[in-house]
């Protein structure tokens, strides 16, 4: 017997392969990417739900799901440690005689129907585990319950000219959604799709379980799920959302938003005591800053030892910079050493690499414009050897 109802569930699609990182996603997955100096991506979505009352998440893994599963562990470090409902992960698992990956987005979320009926919502809300924004779901719910709505999507105004990189949703005065356009050339309006959706439970379970039936169909939210609903004139509604949002899917946008956390002018804001975005705490000692370091406009996180030059850069946890290293415009991810003379400019640096004495990475932005060539990136574990040169857009 059900312990008690829970109002509103989440869901958090954490399964994605992120091939678009490339190197930084090899051996891990893409929401357990690290950003910021001390979080990972899927910190964002995970404390959202807490600060805005959701206490039951569901996290749907599937490829390279290792560290992400032990990053997570029972959701304590989000207060989602709980008896019934906090943190679950929800990976692919046999429903019949044969094992199946999930196949879509909604296909993954079909295949835990029996674990969002446990708890018997009123709503459930579907979440990407990739993006970076702070967000009150309850707001969104509280909306979604004033339009007396099926299906409430959250979007985001954008440049027009980044409308091809979206999905579109194009609405009447009162919010409520006429058409969907994927990526198109030509956009009628600049409401972006952020892959933020509440559903009424039964609404959605109804056209989960149609839309597993179809033999044609993707099972996938954007292509087979939302546009069903339209054509069966459901009540669909796009819920304005205005505050900073990034999709870190690709290695220029992942750059861009750790950058955006040192320029003032992004108002995206970790020190906000009343919205705080919680992470797992390995408890690394107070850096230290030597005589010989030069720091500007930077983030330094705890566990470092910084004797060089950082400058305009993002510095996680437990990273040593030797003295005439040059770090500049740049995110270095965990537990990295840089050797003595290396000189960083434009470039990701993934965990537990080593840079070797008088390596170059990257380019100066004073010899090129960074959109004409791109930023290096360096993988995981790898080691760049004494003098090593990597070239802008390299990636190792």
């Amino acid at each position: 017997m059900l312990e008690r109802r829970k109002e509103c569930i989440a869901m958090l699609l954490a399964g994605g392969q992120g091939s678009r990182l490339k190197v930084l996603t090899s051996d891990i997955a893409k929401p357990a990417v690290p950003f910021g100096g001390k979080y990972r991506i899927i910190d964002f979505p995970l404390s959202n739900c807490v600060n805005s009352g959701i206490d039951t998440v569901g996290i749907l893994t599937q490829y390279q799901p290792l560290v992400l599963n032990a990053y997570v562990g029972n959701g304590q470090p989000w207060g989602l440690n709980r008896n019934y409902g906090g943190a679950r992960i929800l990976p692919p698992y046999a429903q019949s005689d044969r094992s199946e990956w999930y196949k879509g987005t909604a296909n993954a979320i079909y295949q835990n129907m029996h674990f969002i009926d446990m708890y018997n919502p009123e709503y459930v809300l579907i979440l990407s585990g990739d993006h970076i924004y702070k967000m009150d779901y309850s707001k969104m719910l509280e909306y979604h319950k004033e339009k007396n709505a099926d299906c409430t999507i959250a979007a985001i105004d954008v440049p027009m000219e980044e409308t091809h990189r979206f999905g579109i949703i194009n609405t009447n005065p009162d919010h409520s959604i006429y058409e969907f356009e994927e990526k198109p050339e030509h956009a009628k309006s600049t409401n972006a799709n952020m892959g933020i959706y509440i559903f009424n439970w039964k609404i959605l379970k109804k056209y989960l379980e149609m839309d597993e039936q179809d033999p044609n169909s993707s099972n996938d939210f954007g292509k087979n799920i939302l546009p069903k609903l339209l054509e069966d004139k459901q009540r669909m509604f796009a819920y304005p959302f205005s505050g900073y949002w990034k999709d870190v899917g690709t290695l220029d946008s992942l750059w861009e938003a750790n950058m955006d956390l040192i320029n003032p002018s992004v108002p995206i804001e970790l020190k906000d005591d009343d919205f705080k975005i919680y992470t797992r705490n390995y408890a690394k000692p107070p850096s230290f800053v030597s005589g010989t370091a030069k720091i500007e406009n930077s983030i330094v996180a705890e566990g470092c030892v910084i004797r060089g030059t950082v400058e305009n850069s993002v510095i996680f946890t437990g990273c040593v910079v030797e003295e005439g290293a040059v770090i500049k415009d740049s995110v270095i991810m965990p537990n990295i050493l840089v050797k003595q003379g290396a000189q960083l400019n434009y470039t990701i640096i993934g965990e537990n690499a080593v840079i070797g004495k008088e390596a170059v990475i990257g380019r100066s932005p004073k010899d090129y414009a960074i959109n004409a060539w791109g930023i290096a990136v360096v993988g995981t574990g790898r080691k760049i050897e004494d003098g090593e040169v990597v070239a802008p857009k390299q990636v190792l």
